[in-house]
């Protein structure tokens, strides 16, 4: 099945969508992304996700070329012609096509806006949840604005792919301090030994990922306890459990961190409660 992609109001076959070659998103990570979960043809975490969205082009001062129902519209077409029930939209708006400067163009220079879909099967991800993951520590090596989400990602892929060579899923990444601060594309969590789930400061370290925020309030709701903090790699493998959230993985536990096992080795019960609350809210 041919696969269509949005770009600059225009549906095209996937391998027909092209932007051009002095676009700044391709020239200097001058753009921003977002990504929703699609569950049963819904946008998951919907408004959290374009809020982050608004913020993210304030922040770089690129102006936002569409309003959300217009967004809504084209995702709601795009998922049509994709056949999407279950899966991802991508998002990516540059500052737009300019011959090449580091200074921003003019004011009136045109956003491009990238828009896909794809299908995933949510049964996959339920059993990795099921089995957990393990993680893998690196040093946080990213520019000092991870609040914004730009598509400036190659220090995330650099942890990635050494997970992956490692033979695990994610890279716990660890300032200066000895602090985790988030994973390659997902938030950090734990449960420690008094019952208190952890995870770190929404500040400008990490991004602040809207399924983070509503697991927060699941589990306040399911009457845990959840403190803002930063907390040490010792800390994170001494803890009951330990997990990880995003768009993509919702809530999965993690077993193992740099190779030693999180309480019992496998998935933890907490963890498995606030996947399937965050799952029935929604």
């Amino acid at each position: 099945m041919t696969r269509f992609a949005y770009v600059n109001g225009r549906y095209l076959p996937q391998n027909e969508a092209l932007i051009h070659i002095e676009d700044r998103g391709f020239q200097f990570a001058d753009a921003i992304y977002e990504v929703w979960s699609v569950r049963s043809g819904d946008l998951l975490d919907a408004d959290g996700h374009f809020g982050r969205l608004e913020r993210s082009l304030a922040e770089l001062r690129i102006t936002n070329p569409k309003s959300r129902v217009g967004y809504r519209l084209v995702i709601a077409e795009l998922l049509r012609r994709n056949r999407v029930r279950d899966g991802l939209v991508y998002l990516q708006i540059s500052r737009g096509r300019a011959r090449r400067d580091h200074a921003f163009p003019a004011a009136d220079t045109r956003p491009t806006v990238v828009m896909t879909a794809k299908r995933l099967d949510p049964a996959a991800a339920d059993r990795r949840a099921d089995h957990g993951v393990a993680v893998i520590t690196r040093p946080d090596e990213r520019w000092a604005r991870c609040d914004i989400k730009t598509v400036n990602l190659l220090p995330n892929v650099l942890a990635k792919q050494a997970a992956l060579e490692a033979g695990a899923a994610e890279a716990w990444l660890v300032d200066g301090a000895g602090k985790v601060t988030e994973g390659s594309s997902t938030n950090a969590w734990i449960l420690n030994a008094d019952g208190v789930l952890v995870t770190r400061q929404a500040d400008h370290a990490i991004l602040h990922g809207i399924t983070r925020s509503t697991i927060m309030n699941r589990a306040a709701a399911l009457g845990y306890r959840v403190e803002e903090r930063s907390f040490s790699v010792e800390e994170a493998q001494s803890a009951r459990e330990a997990f990880m959230t995003s768009a993509t993985t919702f809530v999965t536990s993690i077993t193992s961190i740099d190779g030693r096992p999180v309480g019992n080795g496998a998935p933890g019960s907490v963890a498995i409660a606030l996947r399937a609350a965050y799952l029935e809210s929604l």
